[in-house]
């Protein structure tokens, strides 16, 4: 098993709050562009129906402009549960950091130098 340092969490810690949160801003800028595609989709549909186009035509764009809304909603979903993940991963990350760099403090703090070449099966002994 590999050894992960307090360093090495805690970075890798705020890379995914980082990336979590960078992904939940791209998932509701993704689902604002469909919501306004969707909003222009249903003023082509009414300016066409002004224009007397056939009702058809006018049907199926209107269709289209109620599945891209749908669309929009299930992306809204996945977007909320995105920032929720992305808040999460903030609290692992500040816990992480919090916990651990206390842990990191008292260590540095320690009298006791050289620790880390004492042989490990010796510690298991007692």
């Amino acid at each position: 098993m590999a050894d992960l340092t307090l360093d090495e969490l805690v970075a890798e810690a705020a890379e995914l709050e980082e990336s979590l949160a960078r992904d939940a801003d791209n998932v509701a800028a993704d689902t604002k562009a469909i919501e306004d595609e969707a909003d222009d989709t249903t003023r082509t549909a009414e300016s066409i129906a002004r224009m007397r186009v056939d009702p058809e035509t006018v049907s199926e764009t209107h269709a289209v402009a109620k599945l891209m809304k749908g669309i929009s909603e299930g992306a809204n979903s996945y977007a909320s549960a995105s920032k929720d993940s992305a808040t999460h991963a903030k609290a692992v990350a500040d816990q992480a950091r919090q916990t651990h760099g206390g842990i990191q403090e008292a260590i540095s703090r320690s009298p006791a130098q050289g620790i880390y070449e004492v042989d490990r099966a010796w510690l298991t002994v007692l």
